[in-house]
Parts: C-alpha cells; structure tokens; sequence
C-alpha cells in the first residue's frame, strides 16, 4: 500500500515549452537541435507535453508523433503585432491560422500574446512608466480576442491570453484592464510568472487577483542581475535581456516557486504546468532537467490542499 500523499496540483500535467531547444526570438541563440530529437528528449525528461515548436510536424503527423513519445500537444502560441490603436491589421488572421494548427494536430489550448513592438520595447522591466494602449485600442483587443475565443471553444478548445514583457498587456494594471474588457466566461489567462515579475508584478497576487481565471500557466524564474539592469535602465529592450539569460532555470531566481505553487493549490488549479525558459547558459537539455526536476520537489513536498467543499 503506497501511503504517499497526493502531490500538490496533481491534476495539472507538467510540459514543456520548446523554446529552450529552438529559440523563437533570437535566432543566433538557436541551437540546431531538429525538431523530432527535441521532442525525443522531452520524453526523456518526463514531460507530458509541449507547445508547438519551430519545424515540428503538422496535423495528424504531429499528433502521431507526440503520440508515440507519450506526449500531449498543451498548446500553439500565437502572437500578433498590436498598435496604440489596436490590433495591426490581419491579427485575426493569423491567430485564426494557429487555431486552425492547434485543432488540426489534436491540441488543447490556444495561448494568445500580443507581439513585442518598439514603442515598448525599451522600457521592459520598467513598463509602469511606458506609453499604453489608448481607449480605442484596448476596445478593438478586447472585441477580437471575445471573437477568437468564441471561435476556440466552438471548435472544443480553449483561449488564454498570456502576459509578455515588451507589449502592451505587461504590467498587473494591463492585464486587469484586459480582463475587464474581454468575456470571462470566453477568454481565460496564461499567467506567464516570469513575465509578471518583468512587468513590476507579484506572481502570487495577480493569481488571487485574477483566481479561476487563470487556466493555464507558464512557470519560468528570472536571474536577479539582469532583472536589475532593466530596472536600472542600464540594460534596455527584451532582445539584450534574452542575451544576458534573464531566464533562469526554476529556483535559481528571484521567483518564489512554493508560494506559486500553493497559490495554484489554493485556486484548486488543474491546468498545465509548462516550464520554460527562453535562453540558457546551460546546455538546453540540462535546462530543462533543472526546471523539471525542481519543479517535481517542490509538488512533492508540498501538501495537497484540502478537498473543494460544495
């Protein structure tokens, strides 16, 4: 008879996010790793799925193969350029397009970001000061992203809009704006911890904040000095933070992963884990290693939260 206590949040499953491998920003960072060893070593590692990554294969193939290494397609991420003004023309498109790559391979949830662009890109660790959307703009996000979601669920998936640093949607006070003008009951939250520290945030509060809102989440720490710099201002723009590796592997930065955790355990969370981490100084497997392992001990020696009542 096993007498282990149930892990905390053992209904969420654990992936991976396979930028780590594949760099999707910078592409100098990317090692060549081809897509189907990539996904070999996140059976190695124990992950039980991934986003769609750079070369992966499509539709029933993708399926098949993922499949076949025990893993589960959790999401396809799509980002589109965003203005002051709104949505830049054809946004819907493209996220229309990742919808369509996400239900053709058998996936599970569209994760939605707006792209990094100029006017925000310099002030990443310190967006309270930086230029926002104006009243038009974030009706024109929030009347598209109510579309896209309506169109996710219809074709039995779900939307999470996810926080990124560099955008419009970065700081706490964005991302409650967002929530306010967008259907709850259409539109859910991908939490991205990381980039809630970068934009001036507390992971664990924008979680009761935000509550069962929230149903997927990004779990990625974030190296104490480069966090500093940008908040200096002595280093600016995402692209320079991704090169000084402002990404660390889980419990070497600043994030309190156990308080995270216990607040996912508080919300009764049962949607995925990704770890990520855009760029390393480790080798990217051994990244990944870290983040899943550390990530293992801390569900494992935190109690389950006690049964939802009513």
């Amino acid at each position: 008879m096993d007498d282990t206590p149930p892990r905390a949040l053992a209904r969420s499953p654990i992936g991976v996010v396979p930028i780590i491998w594949n760099n999707a920003d910078l592409r100098d960072l990317r090692p060549l790793m081809p897509a189907l060893e990539v996904i070999g070593e996140m059976e190695r590692l124990g992950f039980a799925g991934t986003q769609l990554g750079i070369d992966f294969p499509a539709g029933v193939k993708l399926a098949d193969e993922l499949a076949a290494h025990h893993l589960r397609l959790a999401e396809v991420y799509a980002a589109f350029a965003c203005h002051a003004d709104g949505p830049a023309p054809g946004a819907l498109d493209i996220a229309r397009h990742r919808l369509a790559e996400l239900h053709a391979a058998g996936g599970e949830v569209l994760v939605v970001a707006l792209d990094r662009c100029d006017d925000r890109d310099d002030w990443v660790g310190r967006a309270g000061r930086a230029p926002g959307l104006t009243d038009a703009g974030w009706r024109s996000l929030g009347d598209l992203l109510d579309t896209l979601a309506g169109e996710a669920i219809a074709s039995g998936h779900q939307l999470a809009f996810h926080n990124h640093g560099g955008t419009y949607v970065e700081t706490p006070d964005e991302l409650e704006r967002l929530a306010s003008i967008t259907d709850p009951r259409l539109v859910g939250l991908c939490l991205d911890v990381g980039h809630a520290i970068l934009g001036g945030g507390d992971p664990v509060a924008m979680l009761h904040q935000h509550g069962e809102r929230v149903i997927h989440v990004h779990l990625k720490d974030v190296a104490a000095e480069p966090l500093r710099a940008l908040r200096e201002g002595t280093m600016t723009g995402f692209a320079a933070a991704l090169r000084a590796r402002i990404f660390a592997p889980l419990g070497g930065g600043v994030l309190e992963l156990p308080s995270v955790v216990a607040a996912l355990a508080s919300l009764h969370y049962g949607g995925w884990l990704m770890v990520e981490q855009d760029s390393s100084w480790e080798p990217p497997s051994e990244a990944a290693a870290i983040g899943r392992r550390v990530l293992d001990a801390v569900l494992r020696w935190m109690p389950a939260p006690a049964p939802r009542v009513g």
